[in-house]
């Protein structure tokens, strides 16, 4: 019973989590190269809209994409499967890792540019925080690849 509710809640985590590497891929793949070819304002205001809504609607899979794989990690470790408590656990490293960026660097600067979009003024950094937010870009997509990985392997080896 535990072997199967753990596999479930590590697909949960995998789901979660797929959802932030997507935005996380979309961003590093195809966002990154369209502002190029936008000026400061566009970007600023482009990114500020995109902050605004992304930070109300992605906590809740960045938040419960950590919580199915630290209780993924726990069912693991309770069912006695170490190698799926090792691979999950790895993946929790990686995703509070992933945190780590996001409230350090990210965060502060969504806000800036939230509040540039909303007010309609752009700071004369607006390109230097852009390109400090990208900066981080292959971190956090290389920590959301570990994590899925991990998962995946959690739910192979349960």
């Amino acid at each position: 019973m535990l072997t199967t509710t753990g596999q479930i809640i590590a697909i949960a985590a995998v789901l979660a989590n797929g959802a932030v590497y997507g935005t996380d891929i979309c961003a590093s793949v195809i966002t990154r190269s369209v502002n190029k070819h936008l000026d400061d304002a566009q970007v600023t205001i482009a990114a500020g809209w995109g902050h605004f809504y992304g930070d109300k609607r992605m906590p809740a899979f960045g938040a419960g994409g950590v919580v199915t794989a630290v209780l993924t990690t726990i069912v693991a470790a309770v069912a006695g499967q170490i190698g799926a408590a090792v691979a999950a656990g790895i993946a929790v490293i990686a995703l509070l890792t992933w945190l780590g960026f996001y409230v350090r660097v990210a965060k502060p600067i969504n806000t800036a540019q939230t509040a540039a979009a909303q007010s309609g003024i752009i700071p004369p950094n607006a390109r230097a925080l852009q390109d400090k937010w990208d900066s981080i870009l292959p971190y956090r997509v290389g920590l959301q690849a570990i994590a899925l990985a991990g998962l995946a392997a959690s739910i192979a080896l349960f």
